[in-house]
């Protein structure tokens, strides 16, 4: 029998880490991209820089110290009671895979910071705990939000000049997508580009209409979520439609949409995607990965333009799935002011490589940093 090592504290620093000036998308087409209500205000009212993050630091008795990192826009109500259940635990006795914590968006936060530190005490890197490496190294894109027409294809050739060959976009039905693309292909010839809708070009015979033209241009590699997900029966006529994939976004972190595991084998038994965007914690991501990899379906790991934290934990998900091939959204570091890691995550576009220093997500805290966009802090014990 193990001694126990119990959870006797934790800290939380609250930060807004802002994104470097330009790096979104275009003056003159600015749109907010959080998809969820925040407070009184409707969804895709506030830019994801304008929220707080928390970033988490779990004490065990042991003093070993496990780092986890909240998706944007907490709830520190619900994260203080969970926190006060948690607190003085074995961390031995706690069954990784289905953590005593109710089903929430702060569930991954405290999943992170609870199976880094247990990775800790065991000596392994994190992905150790989810099967081991499939990979050496997590192919990874660029990214932007919405732009001009002009400034499309420059954006996509100022990402092809540092090595990425894929870039992702947001995009509506009031941007020229197709002009875009062949702006694209006239500045960065090799690039291929995932379009990402958000569910908002509304039914099929908008999405037919722009697929065409798409097609005729022959440089996008993907298209993720254009119209509602419910509709899928469209998805799988879209499909039979066009030769570009079509995939969905199953994002477990928008709990209360109602985005759930089974959504991913719904969407297979429909005939409706060629695979998939995944967002999930560690043990729900392997789920997703299994459900994928046995129905011969490709993803990517998705992403809510994290930090440093979430980010590593994504690279040891990424590195371990075998279905992860597509190009994935650990992009945050080339948006975000900063990562709030001591030493970055290391990029050689593109592709990014899994940190390693030390057992667990093998990240460190960059202390400056944190205090420096920390606006206020809270202890559990």
């Amino acid at each position: 029998m193990s001694t126990a090592v119990t959870i006797r504290r934790f800290h939380f620093s609250e930060v807004i880490v802002p994104a470097k000036e330009g790096v979104i998308d275009s003056a003159e087409v600015r749109k907010p991209l959080h998809m969820l209500p925040v407070g009184g205000k409707r969804e895709w009212s506030t830019q994801f820089d304008e929220l707080p993050k928390l970033i988490l630091r779990l004490e065990l008795s042991d003093g070993t110290v496990g780092i986890g990192e909240f998706y944007r826009d907490h709830n520190w109500q619900l994260v203080k009671e969970v926190s006060e259940s948690l607190i003085g635990q074995d961390i031995h006795r706690i069954c990784l895979q289905d953590l005593p914590i109710p089903l929430c968006r702060e569930y991954d936060g405290f999943e992170c910071a609870i199976w880094d530190a247990y990775a800790k005490l065991l000596g392994v890197p994190l992905y150790m705990l989810l099967g081991g490496a499939v990979r050496d190294r997590v192919y990874v894109g660029a990214w932007s939000s919405h732009r001009t027409v002009d400034e499309a294809g420059l954006v996509a050739k100022k990402y092809a000049e540092q090595g990425y060959d894929c870039i992702k976009f947001k995009c509506d039905l009031e941007d020229d997508i197709v002009s875009w693309c062949e702006q694209i292909k006239k500045h960065a010839p090799d690039m291929k580009v995932i379009f990402d809708p958000n569910q908002r070009w509304e039914n099929a015979g908008q999405a037919r209409r722009r697929l065409k033209g798409l097609e005729e241009v022959g440089n996008v590699l993907l298209l993720e979520d254009p119209i509602c997900k419910w509709m899928l029966k469209d998805y799988a006529e879209l499909r039979t439609f066009t030769s570009i994939p079509i995939v969905q976004h199953v994002s477990l972190p928008y709990v209360y949409q109602g985005q759930r595991v089974h959504d991913a084998i719904n969407v297979i038994e429909h005939n409706a995607v060629d695979g998939f965007n995944f967002n999930a914690g560690l043990a729900k991501f392997r789920q997703l990965d299994g459900i994928a990899s046995a129905a011969r379906k490709y993803c990517w790991h998705g992403s809510e333009v994290d930090l440093g934290v979430l980010e590593a934990m994504y690279l040891h998900q990424s590195i371990a799935a075998k279905s992860c091939v597509w190009p994935g959204d650990v992009f945050g570091r080339m948006l975000r002011s900063h990562c709030l890691l001591k030493q970055p995550i290391r990029f050689e576009p593109p592709y990014a490589f899994v940190p390693d220093r030390g057992p667990g997500l093998g990240i460190e805290l960059d202390e400056e940093a944190l205090a420096m966009h920390q606006v206020s802090a809270a202890t559990v014990e």
